[in-house]
């Protein structure tokens, strides 16, 4: 390859002659290192008014430098960026490699920014002081922090005649592979054919182009290369070479690549599941019961092309297997699933967290359904064979889940007052958090609840009758006890009526679950509770929910039973839905207040007051409520 090519007169590894090349490109170009400019060409030098003297980049480059130096900092070494400049009618590119930078700017670039117009001498090779000038372009040429390429568009299939080391170090290839050979050696199976089109269209028309193009080492390793190329013409116009940067963007294009492909993951699956959410929300708004809400939800999910079934199960308390309660286009193969097995669903159940598994070639999502800390079971679907589930859906999926089970606590919750098969529990615990059993350590008293009633600011107390402690007593221990409020509203001989509030509302936290309260009994520090739990609901969570909320809670004992008839809870409920919240109110603090004893150990104004309504109001509620209580009983109504 060092021979001399008789045509033309010169050698193919001909770094001046390259040089040379490049004076003759139209698009000026500027290379430069550590601020200071190592080599301009003739556009560059006859567009910015570049002389021998300007090696400072600032003074060479005016006022674009400051912009110029920044964006060099902010490009990754070995990597090309494209930047608009002010005030400059083209577009600007720059190669940075680690001893440099080489700036292309767009042909129509307008003149200097200083007040030069022409120079008596330049960094051309024929005006340059001396030899060791043209020795330092040469170098900085070959020294390009991008891939430089010389072709001879006057030889046969136009084969390169130069390239530099930077080219040689991106593809691979040694000088001698390379020079003779047409450009093309670089493409492969999944080189776009329309690009390769694209430059060849250019070099035809004798104009520049820029494109980006999957190109292959000499190892066959892929990578993208950014392609420019650019007519070089002598003084007559002639087109004498083409002249070429290459520089490896394989990073930043698979990073658009991926952003690419996962914008339109997300997009997709925005537009699947927003269909899927909204029916699924419908059901869980319109199903009449837990049953017909897990059928639904289970064959809306399996209708969705991206789906081939989906099950719901539940944790047998017994047994410790799950359950299927109902499917769709989807068999378990079997009835119940051990939890040993391995199964997403197991894991799920098992950790409260999502889970994703394949399962003879399929996957399987798990997701728990729990609403306020109740397991009410887990919901399973299985995707299309060849798909999986990333985590953005799953994030979609289990805000999918939440509202099943919102959707079946809100069913177990209304079978409370209706069901005739409950599950009786008897708890004793013994955490300060709760109010009576802070109180009844406090006080040194015994509390039996009565009922809970609504305040007039929409709080929710509950009414304890106290033995063992005067009014006095009782006040005085509620107010070394933080966050408990304890209103004495009735005292009598032996005992008091008070009205407890605290941070935690257990009777309230239990009714959001679907659970009765029926007593509460506190007396030194320990209160023995009895529930009412639906037999039908998760008995065993809720009561390991308990566990979990209050330290120091025993399971005394279960015990199932079935109700015959109108129980007088339910006889109560029925009379408690037909009156309001004040006439309730009324009612019940008159009743457990002595109000109909006589003599009256309280006054209708002292009732009125714990309600926070005048005396008048009061009455009339109280009024009200006899009448539809007298109705109840006598049938009128």
């Amino acid at each position: 390859m060092d021979d001399v090519d008789a045509e033309h007169g010169r050698t193919v590894d001909d770094t001046p002659g390259a040089a040379r090349a490049l004076e003759r490109v139209v698009d000026p170009v500027v290379a430069v290192d550590d601020g200071t400019v190592t080599y301009a060409n003739a556009a560059a030098r006859d567009a910015f008014g570049i002389g021998d003297a300007d090696r400072d980049a600032t003074t060479a480059l005016g006022t674009r430098w400051d912009r110029l130096a920044a964006a060099i900092d902010e490009t990754t070494v070995g990597t090309a960026r494209r930047i608009d400049i002010e005030g400059d009618a083209g577009g600007v590119r720059i190669h940075r490699g680690a001893d440099g930078a080489t700036i292309t700017f767009d042909r129509s670039v307008v003149g200097p920014q200083t007040d030069a117009d022409e120079t008596d001498g330049s960094l051309a090779e024929g005006s340059l002081a001396d030899a060791s000038d043209r020795l330092v372009k040469d170098r900085a040429l070959a020294a390009a922090p991008v891939g430089v390429t010389i072709s001879d568009p006057d030889r046969e299939d136009n084969p390169l005649v130069y390239v530099n080391e930077a080219y040689q170090e991106i593809t691979g290839y040694e000088f001698d592979e390379v020079v003779g050979r047409n450009c093309r050696f670089l493409q492969g199976p999944e080189s776009d054919e329309d690009t390769i089109a694209e430059m060849a269209a250019a070099i035809d028309e004798k104009r520049p182009v820029t494109v980006e193009l999957k190109n292959y080492c000499k190892d066959g390793t892929e990578f993208w290369n950014e392609v420019t190329i650019a007519p070089v013409r002598d003084e007559s116009g002639r087109v004498t070479n083409y002249v070429g940067f290459q520089n490896d963007v394989t990073a930043r294009k698979e990073a658009e690549l991926a952003l690419e492909e996962r914008t339109a993951e997300l997009e997709y699956i925005l537009d699947r599941v927003e269909g899927l959410i909204q029916d699924v929300t419908d059901v869980v708004a319109g199903s009449t019961d837990r049953s017909t809400l897990e059928s639904e939800v289970c064959a809306r999910i399996a209708a969705e092309d991206a789906y081939e079934g989906a099950w719901i199960g539940e944790r047998n308390p017994a047994t410790g297997a799950i359950n299927v309660r109902s499917s769709a286009e989807t068999d378990p193969d079997r009835d119940a699933i051990e939890m040993d097995d391995d199964h997403p669903a197991v894991a799920t159940l098992a950790t409260g967290e999502p889970t994703v598994g394949t399962i003879e070639g399929a996957t399987h999502a798990a997701f728990p359904l729990t609403y306020n800390g109740i397991e009410y079971g887990v919901l399973t679907i299985r995707t299309n064979r060849d798909r999986a589930i990333d985590d953005r859906e799953t994030v979609i999926l289990s805000a999918l889940a939440r509202a099943v089970a919102s959707g079946v606590n809100a069913r177990e919750t209304s079978r409370v007052l209706a069901t005739d098969a409950v599950v009786a529990v008897e708890l004793d615990l013994t955490d300060r958090s709760l109010a009576p059993v802070a109180l009844s350590a406090e006080a040194d008293c015994r509390l039996e609840y009565r009922r809970s009633v609504h305040r007039t600011d929409d709080e929710t107390a509950s009414l304890f009758t106290v033995t063992g402690a005067s009014a006095d007593e009782l006040t005085a221990a509620g107010a070394e006890l933080p966050d408990v409020d304890c209103r004495v509203i009735v005292e009598r001989d032996e005992e008091c009526l008070i009205e407890l509030t605290g941070s935690d509302d257990l009777v309230g936290w239990l009714s959001e679950r679907g659970t009765r309260t029926q007593a509460i009994v506190s007396e030194n520090g320990r209160a023995r509770v009895t529930l009412e739990i639906p037999r039908s609901a998760n008995v065993r969570s809720i009561v390991e929910a308990v566990e979990d909320r209050y330290a120091g809670t025993d399971v005394v004992s279960f015990q199932q039973r079935d109700r015959d008839g109108e129980t007088r809870e339910e006889f109560a409920a029925g009379l408690e839905a037909a009156l309001t919240d004040r006439q309730f109110g009324a009612l019940q603090r008159a009743y457990l207040g002595g109000y109909f004893e006589w003599p009256r150990p309280t006054t209708g104004e002292e009732l009125a007051q714990t309600m926070g309504v005048s005396r008048p109001t009061f009455h009339e509620h109280l009024r009200t409520a006899e009448a539809k209580l007298c109705r109840a009983f006598f049938g009128d109504a």
